[in-house]
């Protein structure tokens, strides 16, 4: 009995064939070892839906089938090279400087007698910056930069809503300015393009960011600038700033860690959607208060902050504008006053979408035909 046992066990594995799969090769497999269970875009997308859905209403639909589709660019035209030539090769390729159409078109309007469109105040923009884009609807892509004649990059692609924030912080000759979290540089380029900083303090907490932006500012920024004292490349805890070089600045730009929507939808890698990363991402809003306020701190009295996030979070945004006011008022008795950035919203409103309830400072919402940001930007002024 025992050996017709023992027959039929061979005879069946006789007819199982396992050479397909090598024992060794057999295993169950280790979600943990491999690859995350719940993608951390997905936890991005599910976290979205549930909050942006409320915040936006009916624009929401709109707003993430252009978060989901392929973001655009502008070129920043490099002024360290020849600036005249390269704006000549992009006008071929049908882009336009949507800075300066945007302030001749104001202009135009402010000289028509039937016009009530005041005149754009020479501190409303930073000056000398020029960023080319296509026009709405117009989908075509900007051909990768190349080195000049000059040996510097001839422009720089970026979102080009990432220019607001420098443009809205309203440069002036001579300014001292500080980049609170510069790093990966974009910004920080755009300041040293408009010829007004006399000093720039160029800071970020990550050493290996900084390290990008020195790579972006060697690439664009000839060596005499870079070398000389025009600008300092630090990485400090920006919260700390205030204690450190408080009363300093005329103008602080303060583009802080954010949920970066568009990136969190895209990209695995640096995800703060990753389960491991949750506390992280619900301290957000306490690190963002913090480096306003350390940015409000070390402007002078009647200087300029302008806070910015790449989020369409309120709780980033509007929330944290308020909550640093607030903070500075109840503990060093300083009093800080929301700029009006309306006129803002009208002379860019033929390039980006922008949010029309936003209780402080202006939002660019992404849009298919203008699929730029998401940027938030707020101008606020040290009183005392």
């Amino acid at each position: 009995m025992a050996a017709l046992t023992l027959r039929s066990v061979r005879e069946l594995l006789k007819r199982v064939d396992f050479a397909t799969v090598p024992r060794r090769h057999r295993h169950k497999k280790k979600w943990a070892a491999t690859e995350p269970k719940f993608p951390a875009v997905r936890l991005a997308l599910q976290n979205f839906d549930m909050t942006y859905s409320v915040q936006f209403g009916d624009l929401w639909p709109s707003i993430r089938v252009s978060l989901l589709s392929e973001q655009k660019y502008g070129a920043l035209v490099n002024n360290f090279a020849a600036w005249d030539h390269v704006s000549a090769k992009l006008e071929q390729l049908n882009a336009k400087d949507f800075v300066k159409e945007a302030i001749s078109h104001w202009e135009l309007q402010s000289e028509g007698s039937q016009s009530t469109a005041p005149s754009l105040p020479s501190w409303a923009c930073s000056p000398n910056l020029r960023c080319f884009t296509f026009a709405k609807g117009d989908v075509s892509r900007f051909p990768p930069a190349r080195p000049g004649n000059l040996g510097v990059m001839d422009y720089y692609l970026m979102d080009a809503a990432s220019l607001l924030p420098v443009l809205a912080l309203g440069l002036q000759p001579r300014d001292i300015v500080l980049d609170l979290c510069a790093a990966p540089g974009g910004k920080t380029l755009a300041l040293l393009q408009t010829g007004c900083c006399r000093n720039l303090a160029a800071n970020d907490l990550s050493t290996s960011r900084i390290a990008r932006l020195q790579k972006i500012l060697h690439s664009y920024v000839p060596q005499e600038i870079r070398d000389g004292n025009q600008v300092r490349l630090t990485s400090w805890d920006g919260r700390k700033w205030g204690e450190l070089e408080g009363d300093t600045f005329d103008r602080v730009l303060v583009d802080v860690p954010c949920t970066t929507d568009r990136h969190s939808l895209h990209e695995e890698e640096n995800n703060i959607f990753k389960r491991s990363r949750k506390k992280e991402r619900q301290m957000l809003p306490l690190l963002q208060v913090q480096l306003l306020a350390a940015g409000l701190l070390a402007t002078k009295p009647g200087g300029h902050v302008v806070y910015s996030t790449c989020s369409l979070s309120h709780l980033q945004n509007e929330y944290v504008v308020q909550g640093a006011i607030e903070l500075l008022a109840n503990q060093y008795s300083i009093q800080v006053q929301v700029e009006d950035l309306t006129h803002f919203r009208r002379l860019f409103m033929d390039t980006f979408c922008f949010f029309s309830s936003c209780q402080v400072g202006e939002l660019v919402i992404p849009n298919l035909t203008a699929n730029f940001g998401p940027m938030y930007f707020c101008k606020m002024r040290r009183l005392t």
